[in-house]
């Protein structure tokens, strides 16, 4: 079974044969995030793929924070360069949860724990974060269960 990473260079590999300077670049920094991220620590550890997926969505992250940034100072350049990468990462990512889909799991598990207010916030949020892990922007899915607990 071959997992995220190796597939990571494998098209690091591709993409120097086609001279691809961007998604090369875009590669190489993801790679050394997830070989930071592997021995930071008390000692060095092989990460699993649900742990290369968040590493990969703090970068996804990362890019999307500058190009906001980039397009704040108008310069459209800059921006457009993170545009590019963060579209070479997020094809590694899995598929973004629509609007819909994330109400509908939000109230489902808001029912399934029996949360009734927001002292119940945090319970909600441990059971819902592995499921939107990597799929949906943390404090999105935070700012909803508020919502949702508030008026419920």
């Amino acid at each position: 079974m071959s997992t995220l990473k190796d597939t990571l260079h494998t098209d690091l590999t591709a993409a120097i044969r086609a001279r691809d300077s961007i998604r090369v670049g875009t590669l190489r920094m993801a790679l050394a995030a997830i070989t930071n991220e592997e021995v930071s620590g008390t000692a060095a550890r092989e990460l699993t793929n649900d742990d290369v997926i968040r590493v990969l969505t703090k970068e996804a992250k990362k890019r999307r924070e500058a190009v906001t940034a980039y397009t704040a100072a108008q310069r459209p350049e800059l921006a457009a360069a993170e545009e590019a990468e963060l579209a070479i990462l997020s094809a590694y990512l899995p598929a973004a949860l629509g609007d819909t889909e994330l109400r509908e799991l939000v109230t489902r598990v808001i029912a399934d724990v029996g949360a009734t207010g927001i002292p119940q916030l945090g319970l909600v949020m441990k059971t819902l974060q592995p499921l939107v892990a990597g799929r949906a922007d943390g404090a999105a899915v935070a700012a909803l269960v508020r919502a949702q607990l508030a008026s419920g």
